[in-house]
C-alpha cells in the first residue's frame, strides 16, 4: 500500500529550525525535509519509516512548514509565494482571562473560532501543494494526525481524489459539529474520545502513542544528571491541575521547567523563576535524561486516562518518570515498578523526597519501563496496529 502521513508542527518549532540552519529555508525539499526529521522533534518520520519497514510504500507531509512545501512546489514547476515567518491563521494570542474562561468550552467553539480565522488553518497556497502531493503521491491511505489544519472540509477534497482510505487521529477533545463522517477510521489514545466518535457513526479505535527506538543512536552519549526536578511541556489553561501541581512542587523542590511561561500565570506564580526556555527534539530527549526525576501531568480532558506523549519519550529515553494515576495506566506500565506514580499533590511531593533520596531504586524503575516501551510501545507497534485497522477497512469496502 501507499500510505501517506500528514502533520503539523508548531511555528515556534519551525522558526527555531529554520533559525538555527541559516539558508535552510532556501534548500530544497530533500534536504529540508532531512533537516526537519533529524531535529528528532515529536513524531519526525517515525510512521512513516515503520509502515516502510513493514514492506509499505510510506512518506509524511508538514502540511504548515512553508519553505518545506514550496519548496516541493518550485521543484515541480508550480508559481508559488516565496516563504516567510510562519503566519498560518490561528496564532492570535487571547488575553489570560479569556483563555482561562473559553478552556472548558474549545469544543464547541473550534468551529466559530475557524470561521473567525482564531483556530490554525491552511492558506490557499498551502491547500494547492497540499492537493498537488496527493495527487502525485496517489496513496492508498492517507493519516491525518493535525485535524485543525486539514479540516474535515479539506479531507473531503482529499478524498475526491482517489478515494484513499482517511483515518483520523486525535488526542484531544474532538470539536462538535463537523463532519467527522469524512473519515473511515479515527484513532484516538483516549478511550472517550473513540466513544465519541462511535455514537457519530464513525468507527473509531484506541491507537496510543509511542517511542522510536533508533533516536538513541541519534542522540549524543546520555549527560550528567544535574537536575533534581524537571518538567518538560506545556503550561496553559487547559492544564489547571498540571499548573497547580507544578506550583506547589516548585515551592518545595528546585523545578526546572522547560517551555514558555503561559500569559494566564498569575504574576505571583513561584513558577516564573523556574522556566528555562523552550527545548526540541534532541535537546528535549536529553533534558530528560538529565533529570533525576522528570514529572509527568496529563491534561485536564484526559480524565481517567492515561496516554500523553510524555509517557513514552520519557521511558524510552531511560529517564525515571514521575506520574499521575490514572485508571488505565496499569495497561500501559506496571505502576512504581516502570514508572512511579503520584495520586496527589502531597503524595507527588512525598514521592519526589523519597525518590530523590534513593538513586538505585530511580535507576530500577528507569530501567524497567525503558524495557517496557521498547517491548510494547514502539512506532513499530503501532504502525502494525494500524495496518491491521486498515485490512479490516479494506475488506469492507
Amino acid at each position: 500500500m501507499r500510505i501517506l502521513v500528514l502533520n503539523a508542527d508548531y511555528p515556534r518549532f519551525l522558526n527555531w529550525l529554520y533559525r538555527r540552519q541559516p539558508g535552510l529555508g532556501s534548500a530544497g525539499y530533500a534536504a529540508q525535509m532531512a533537516a526537519r526529521n533529524a531535529s528528532l522533534f515529536g513524531v519526525a518520520d517515525f510512521y512513516s519509516r515503520n509502515f516502510s519497514a513493514l514492506g509499505h510504500s510510506a512518506a509524511e507531509i508538514h502540511v504548515n512548514n512553508a519553505w518545506l512545501q514550496t519548496a516541493w512546489a518550485r521543484e515541480r514547476g508550480m508559481a508559488v509565494k516565496a516563504a516567510g515567518p510562519e503566519t498560518t491563521s490561528g496564532s492570535t494570542t487571547l488575553p489570560g482571562w479569556l483563555q482561562r474562561a473559553v478552556a472548558p468550552l474549545k469544543p464547541m467553539l473550534r468551529p466559530l473560532a475557524r470561521k473567525v480565522g482564531l483556530s490554525p488553518s491552511l492558506d490557499p497556497q498551502a491547500e494547492t501543494i497540499l492537493l498537488a502531493q496527493i495527487e502525485d503521491f496517489r496513496p492508498d491511505v492517507v493519516i491525518n494526525q493535525d485535524t485543525f489544519h486539514v479540516d474535515p472540509r479539506l479531507m473531503r477534497r482529499i478524498k475526491a481524489i482517489g478515494n484513499p482510505i482517511l483515518v483520523g487521529q486525535i488526542g484531544i477533545e474532538p470539536s462538535r459539529g463537523v463532519d467527522w463522517p469524512v473519515y473511515d477510521l479515527m484513532m484516538s489514545q483516549l478511550s472517550a474520545n473513540v466513544e465519541f466518535f462511535r455514537r457519530l457513526g464513525v468507527r473509531a479505535e484506541v491507537n496510543h502513542l509511542a517511542f522510536e527506538p533508533t533516536l538513541l543512536e541519534a542522540l549524543p552519549p546520555p549527560p550528567a544528571t544535574d537536575i533534581d526536578v524537571s518538567f518538560v511541556g506545556t503550561v496553559s489553561p487547559d492544564h489547571k491541575q498540571r499548573m497547580a501541581l507544578l506550583e506547589t512542587v516548585a515551592e518545595r523542590y528546585d523545578l526546572k521547567l522547560f517551555g514558555n511561561p503561559p500569559q494566564a500565570l498569575s504574576a505571583s506564580s513561584p513558577l516564573h523563576r523556574c522556566f528555562q526556555g523552550e527545548v526540541w527534539g534532541a535537546d528535549m530527549y536529553q533534558t530528560l535524561r538529565r533529570s533525576k526525576i522528570t514529572l509527568n501531568s496529563h491534561i485536564d480532558m484526559a480524565g481517567r486516562e492515561a496516554g500523553n506523549m510524555r509517557l513514552f519519550e520519557a521511558t524510552g529515553v531511560g529517564a525515571f518518570l514521575l506520574t499521575d494515576f490514572k485508571d488505565n495506566l496499569h495497561t500501559l506500565f506496571a505502576p512504581d515498578r516502570e514508572v512511579a506514580v503520584w495520586r496527589s499533590v502531597d503524595d507527588c511531593l512525598e514521592a519526589i523526597g523519597r525518590a530523590l533520596g534513593d538513586a538505585a531504586s530511580r535507576a530500577g524503575i528507569a530501567a524497567a519501563g525503558q524495557a517496557r516501551t521498547m517491548a510494547q510501545h514502539t512506532y513499530r507497534h503501532r504502525a502494525a496496529e494500524i495496518l491491521g485497522f486498515v485490512e479490516t477497512l479494506k475488506s469492507s469496502r
